[in-house]
């Protein structure tokens, strides 16, 4: 099984197809959080990958939002490395408050090797979850101009939170994903928009600026979200949660019963191997 290495691509070769993608249909780009899973991915054929903060920072043995900006840094150049498809960053909130701060942080990232980047606007703060609008835009404006000097073409995403941190307001979410985009963002993401309804009000009010939607359930399929004008679908940590559901269950079956049931039927270490491409 021989499969094409990630020198097979330059840097802006990814930029170029991964503004490419964006350009016109739907396509899925799921989450890996480590060089082993960003490589099963492409060789299932998907053709670009993101980086999930949540799932990154489970394999570190730590909360979501709690890696330091090094670590992340770290993470992303390993994982351009480690395949030849573009790989968006997610960025969380650039690592800073302060657009300054967002500018410094986003134009490191853009010399990691990944072909796009998200900067978000929530806060950590429960009782005011998501930055002021105008802070909120002055952000995304700062991540565009950091790129733009630091690796011109780098597709950057803007996201609006509001959905996931308790205030899921239509109308304020698609104020601030219009403002994102024209603060420079070449797609939008409100993760946690989920039904026909929001998920086409969304890509009317936006339009012709891409989407991304967050899957992370059944709720929907490729297909439906294409039809709706969805460019672009991302799964965050749920694959990462898939891989820690049966890992946990299988060692809580050796940890509470001394059996080993759940081990059935699961891959060989010689399937593994030849997919990564042991002789």
């Amino acid at each position: 099984m021989t499969h094409p290495g990630p020198e097979s691509t330059t840097v802006s070769q990814r930029i170029a197809e991964f503004r490419r993608l964006h350009g016109a249909g739907c396509f899925v780009m799921p989450n890996p959080w480590d060089p082993g899973s960003a490589r099963a991915l492409v060789q299932l054929g998907f053709p670009a990958v993101a980086t999930t903060s949540s799932g990154y920072a489970w394999s570190r043995g730590r909360a979501d939002n709690h890696v330091s900006l090094d670590d992340a840094l770290a993470h992303l150049r390993e994982l351009s490395a480690a395949v030849p498809v573009p790989v968006n960053a997610d960025f969380e909130g650039g690592f800073a408050t302060s657009p300054a701060g967002v500018a410094r942080n986003v134009a490191a990232a853009a010399t990691t090797g990944v072909a796009g980047l998200s900067i978000e606007d929530s806060t950590g703060d429960g009782a005011a979850p998501l930055h002021d609008f105008e802070l909120s835009v002055a952000r995304i404006r700062a991540a565009r101009d950091a790129i733009d000097r630091a690796q011109p073409g780098l597709l950057l995403t803007g996201r609006s939170e509001g959905f996931i941190v308790g205030r899921p307001d239509l109308a304020e979410t698609v104020r601030r994903l219009r403002a994102y985009a024209d603060a420079g963002a070449d797609c939008v993401y409100a993760p946690g928009i989920r039904g026909r309804e929001q998920v086409e009000a969304v890509v009317r009010a936006v339009s012709p600026t891409p989407v991304n939607v967050l899957v992370s359930g059944d709720w929907t399929t490729v297909a439906e979200l294409a039809a709706l004008g969805v460019r672009r679908i991302s799964v965050g940590g749920a694959l990462a949660r898939v891989a820690w559901t049966a890992f946990l269950a299988a060692a809580g079956e050796m940890a509470d019963g001394g059996t080993f049931g759940r081990m059935a039927g699961i891959v060989s270490g010689d399937e593994m191997n030849r997919r990564f491409g042991a002789e």
